[in-house]
């Protein structure tokens, strides 16, 4: 019988490790030259998303499920604002063309 052991790893190493993937390097090589889990290193990288957006990775599964849904959800709520900021911008400076009123 097969026991799994887990690693406990150090913030300062999984800031290094994420530090590497944000100079370029591949996953893969990352797992790879400091002999990690592509799993674990996959893990450090969405609870580093979660903090960047103000969240505390959970480790309750349905919580950390609406969490990783959150997290796909972002990126489009951010197209989204940009297309309304954009759109707003656009129908503004149309108003001064047209002589619209500026409220006081």
């Amino acid at each position: 019988m097969s026991r799994i052991t887990r690693r406990s790893y150090t913030d300062e190493f999984k800031q290094s490790a994420l530090e590497l993937l944000g100079e370029g390097m591949t996953q893969k090589q990352v797992c790879a030259d400091l002999g990690i889990s592509k799993s674990a290193l996959q893990a450090w990288v969405r609870d580093s998303r979660l903090r960047e957006h103000g969240l505390e990775p959970s480790r309750d599964v349905e919580e950390s499920r609406a969490q990783a849904a959150a997290l796909k959800r972002i990126p489009e709520l951010e197209r989204e604002n940009k297309i309304l900021r954009e759109a707003a911008a656009y129908l503004s400076q149309a108003n001064l063309k047209l002589g619209g009123h500026h409220p006081k």
